[in-house]
């Protein structure tokens, strides 16, 4: 291989598992790791041959697409890390990083078990060539794996024995075709507003990008950050009589669950946005915005659940009660998954000093406007 500095072109090895199937483990040892390497190494002359002039890099280790498709690719960042390391010329340019005493050399690559039963299966790789000839070989690469990218038969063997999983393809990709196919994947799923987010903090996290949700939720990335409108804010914004508001306003905080989930998948953290709301703040797996201070008045602070069916509660309403009963809103709060309801519930507490009592309503509870609200009775 050519003197001088290294490009990495990051690839992939997708494993598409057979129905039911699942890898008895997701890391393998260093020894294995180095047996998989030279196993790959030939299949890729094979189908490659100008990949002679390049370093391969592997990490033993099976990855979901939402682990390697994050901002500033940090399993790929550490692979190259890693494998720039090691002298030129030793293990005949095939590097290979496997665990000891069941762990990985760095924690980037290091699966995590809660993205382990997906259907598909990624195994990092990276071809570190000189940079004169990057840019030929990565769009010889671009044009050979998607097209005839299978592995041989002595590679897909080696993946089923040691795995202990039945293979329905193993096919190398580049990781420009791993992004275009997630992309395919969310949008049939009615989520390419979310894949537009992802992309431009993956491939342009240097400008912002504002969209629509399915849904009509806007949302906006800048500086590494999403931020969402808020639901309340959103409803504002809607028409339709109070039933079909309501079922709006379920259906907006269901999405944003989603959004969330797959963010934080992805590796970004979600905020609503300031531009939409009063004063935002966050929590590990809440969202909430405050419009106002306690007024002494108003009767004491309440804290009221919106629930709706399958969803379980919704939002938290803070609201003060005053003259005729009218209730004034203090905050809403957005959980964004069960586990988060209590500490967001304490934190609301705390901030205006209320119990931690929940009222809960049954329902969502919109005031004669069609805006989040509270009872105007008190409850008991």
């Amino acid at each position: 291989m050519e003197a001088g500095p290294l490009q990495a072109l990051p690839i992939v090895l997708a494993l598409e598992l057979s129905a039911g199937e699942q890898p008895q483990h997701l890391i393998l040892s260093r020894d294995e790791a180095a047996e998989l390497a030279a196993l790959i190494a030939d299949d890729l002359h094979r189908l490659v041959p100008a990949v002679a002039n390049a370093r391969l890099a592997l990490a033993g280790a099976l990855f979901d697409a939402v682990e390697l498709l994050r901002p500033g690719f940090p399993v790929w960042a550490t692979l190259d890390e890693l494998a720039r390391r090691v002298p030129r010329g030793q293990l005949e340019n095939v590097v290979a990083f496997g665990s000891h005493e069941g762990h990985m050399p760095a924690q980037p690559l290091e699966p995590d078990p809660a993205y382990a039963d997906g259907p598909m299966r990624l195994l990092p790789l990276s071809l570190l060539v000189p940079e004169t000839l990057a840019e030929e070989l990565s769009e010889q690469l671009e044009v050979e794996l998607v097209g005839r990218g299978e592995t041989g038969a002595r590679t897909a063997d080696w993946l089923m024995r040691c795995f202990g999983i039945r293979l329905e393809h193993a096919r190398f990709l580049s990781r420009n075709d791993l992004l275009a196919l997630t992309c395919v994947q969310y949008e049939h799923v009615n989520l390419a507003p979310l894949w537009q987010v992802l992309e431009a903090a993956m491939l342009t996290p240097y400008r912002e990008e504002a969209v629509l949700s399915a849904r009509g939720l806007a949302l906006r990335y800048a500086e590494g950050k999403v931020w969402a409108q808020s639901p309340a804010h959103w409803l504002a914004a809607q028409t339709g009589d109070i039933g079909e508001r309501t079922h709006a306003f379920a259906g907006a905080v269901f999405e944003l669950r989603q959004y969330a989930a797959l963010l934080q998948a992805h590796g970004l953290s979600l905020f609503l946005d300031k531009a939409f709301s009063g004063h935002a703040e966050a929590g590990p797996g809440w969202l909430a915005e405050t419009f106002g201070e306690v007024d002494e008045a108003y009767d004491a602070p309440n804290l009221f659940a919106h629930e709706a069916t399958g969803l379980g509660v919704v939002a938290i309403t803070v609201a003060q009660r005053g003259a005729a009963g009218r209730a004034r809103v203090l905050a809403h709060g957005y959980p964004l998954h069960a586990a988060a309801l209590g500490p967001m519930i304490a934190t609301l507490a705390e901030r205006f000093g209320t119990p931690s009592d929940l009222h809960a309503l049954g329902r969502i509870q919109l005031d004669d406007d069609g805006q989040l609200g509270a009872p105007a009775a008190a409850l008991h």
